[in-house]
């Protein structure tokens, strides 16, 4: 390990601006933090910097001025590459000074985020496994479910970070891990739920169903669920800009098999969900909102959905 001092730096940075974490950049800037953002985007960083933050070409920039750094990326590869780098390239973990605070939000195994704990603590730094859930609505607006676990020195680190960012802050732990399984069964049914509510309005447009009509009786009705209300939208105005892609649900439902897997628990309504992002992204439609695995249906049986709607247009989204 890099020997290092301690410093009193008092920076946030956070590692991935994309939809979720420019969201949580944005909402800790209204905290009065001081908030540092890192994107392999130049665009994304140019954007940041126009409302008031500050940006670094690389994650290891962000330890000359940040004691508690965020990581709000897509997988545990990216969480890797961020940390411990490459021998050409080296990681932010031997760059932090020691005690310093590492929040990993990205949606990872369990077992990963147990390691990665491990880890973070023998190179003398502090992990919080603390993924997120609440979309990018509630990310922009500091209102964020944040399902957390850590020792009590990385909780009472994290507070002002987590105040400024979340509504919520579910404490199921004291080591890393425990977080990571909660937001698991999160994404369980949040696949789940999708992928039926994808389902139930192809069978309704194939009927014959005016798609409007029906989003109002379902949405008042039983059968209605968060991911229908909160989707469905995005089918009725064909706008399949993603907010989170159809790629992050086949890499999550991923996850939630081979974690099934290594547990003997069949789960084969998770399996059915994934095998329909799977499609979906095998349609090339990986990158499209995660509303798009109705096209499946589409392509299947024959049915034609909304397209893109005047206001979507006139308001600049790309369909």
């Amino acid at each position: 390990m890099t020997s290092r001092s301690m410093t009193g730096k008092e920076g946030i940075g956070v590692v991935g601006l994309g939809a979720m974490g420019m969201g949580i950049a944005r909402s800790l800037l209204r905290a009065g933090l001081e908030v540092v953002g890192c994107d392999v985007s130049t665009r994304a960083c140019r954007a940041f910097e126009a409302e008031g933050g500050r940006s670094v070409a690389s994650p290891q920039a962000l330890a000359e001025s940040c004691s508690v750094v965020l990581l709000v990326v897509v997988n545990s590869a990216q969480v890797e590459a961020v940390l411990f780098g490459s021998q050409e390239h080296p990681g932010l973990a031997d760059r932090l000074a020691p005690g310093s605070l590492v929040i990993q939000c990205a949606t990872v195994a369990p077992a990963f985020a147990v390691s990665l704990g491990e880890r973070l603590v023998e190179a003398g730094l502090e992990c919080l496994d603390a993924p997120i859930s609440g979309g990018a609505a509630k990310a922009n607006s500091g209102e964020l479910s944040v399902m957390a676990s850590g020792s009590a020195t990385a909780f009472a680190k994290a507070a002002t970070v987590l105040e400024g960012m979340a509504a919520t802050v579910h404490r199921l732990g004291d080591t890393p891990g425990a977080g990571s399984s909660v937001k698991l069964v999160n994404q369980h049914l949040a696949g789940v739920h999708i992928a039926a509510a994808a389902e139930a309005m192809a069978l309704g447009l194939k009927m014959g169903i005016d798609g409007r009509r029906l989003y109002d009786v379902i949405t008042q009705s039983a059968g209605n669920s968060w991911m229908f209300e909160n989707r469905v939208p995005h089918i009725l105005d064909g706008n399949y800009t993603p907010l989170s892609a159809v790629d992050i649900f086949v890499k999550d439902l991923n996850i939630v098999h081979d974690t099934g897997r290594e547990l003997r628990l069949a789960m084969p309504v998770a399996a059915s969900a994934l095998q329909q992002f799977t499609a979906a992204s095998g349609m090339g439609l990986g990158r499209e909102d995660d509303a798009a695995v109705i096209k499946v249906y589409e392509a299947t049986a024959g049915f034609s959905l909304p397209a893109a709607n005047d206001a979507c247009l006139e308001a600049g989204e790309t369909p």
